[in-house]
């Protein structure tokens, strides 16, 4: 099945008001429908994305909530998720899919770079913001995500001054970009084509950290 059924996002939309293990158990067939239903559908968003990029593997997120450091018990997500990763170590970039009543989305990027990955990124646009800047600020970019989004330091991050003319770009701690769906869209027949056509307009932002991540300050590669 190449869409999101309505069944499946009405079994989030009770889950949402339902969330304890009895209402759960009670429902266990329906929630067994609809993990069918998202595999399936990750299964065909791999195929068609696998066509113009390399992606070495998608995998469906549970719904079972880690409780054991959070304030919040409700032991079940209200959404449905899945995530897919590029293969090869010069392919950088990861994609996201979040499916949860007024609140579904596609996201990609970098959510937890590792140290070194956000110290070269930094030092990269240090030198040369420009070409970043080229690509979020194309009409191509800002008419699919808007901005780019994530986590910000309040200030300069360390080793870098509080006035350099790249510090908006450098006080980032994730370089992620969002496109949204209303409840609606999730469920029509051309859903799919709308989640694959907002990851490819991520490309040339994954072209370039890409670029950045796997060669050194002198351009020469590390991988």
């Amino acid at each position: 099945m190449t869409h999101i059924n309505s069944k499946s996002f009405q079994f989030l939309q009770d889950l949402s008001i339902n969330n304890n293990r009895d209402w759960f158990n009670n429902n266990k067939p329906r929630y067994e429908a609809a993990k069918a239903n998202m595999k399936a559908f990750g299964n065909a968003l791999f195929e068609e994305m696998n066509k113009t990029d390399h992606i070495d593997k998608i995998k469906v997120h549970r719904i079972y909530r880690d409780v054991r450091f959070s304030k919040d018990k409700t032991p079940y997500k209200r959404n449905l998720s899945c995530s897919m990763s590029r293969a090869t170590k010069l392919l950088r970039g990861g994609y996201y899919l979040h499916i949860e009543p007024d609140e579904c989305f596609l996201g990609g990027g970098f959510w937890g770079p590792n140290k070194e990955d956000l110290a070269r990124v930094r030092k990269e646009l240090a030198f040369d913001a420009q070409p970043l800047r080229d690509i979020i600020n194309s009409n191509d970019f800002k008419n699919v995500f808007g901005t780019l989004q994530g986590n910000q330091l309040k200030t300069a991050p360390r080793g870098y001054p509080k006035d350099h003319e790249n510090v908006d770009l450098l006080r980032y701690k994730q370089y992620v970009v969002m496109l949204k769906f209303t409840n609606e869209e999730v469920t029509q027949s051309e859903f799919l084509q709308k989640v694959v056509a907002g990851f490819q307009a991520m490309r040339p932002f994954f072209n370039y950290m890409s670029e950045v991540l796997t060669t050194d300050e002198n351009g020469v590669p590390i991988v």
